[in-house]
């Protein structure tokens, strides 16, 4: 039975051209942005609320 994947590792040729068209994975966004702008808008609503209450 004939094995019909092909291993690019087989010969140089087929092993950089595969290592050229290999698209590098991006990055996760980062949450760090996010969760900073969270606590910055319950900041300001507790200091809203006790401004408010005072």
């Amino acid at each position: 039975m004939p094995d019909n994947s092909v291993d690019p590792s087989g010969n140089t040729e087929a092993f950089r051209a595969f290592t050229q068209n290999a698209t590098p994975e991006e990055p996760a966004a980062s949450k760090v942005p996010l969760i900073v702008g969270g606590v910055v808008v319950a900041v300001l609503l507790v200091a809203l609320i006790v401004w408010l209450t005072a």
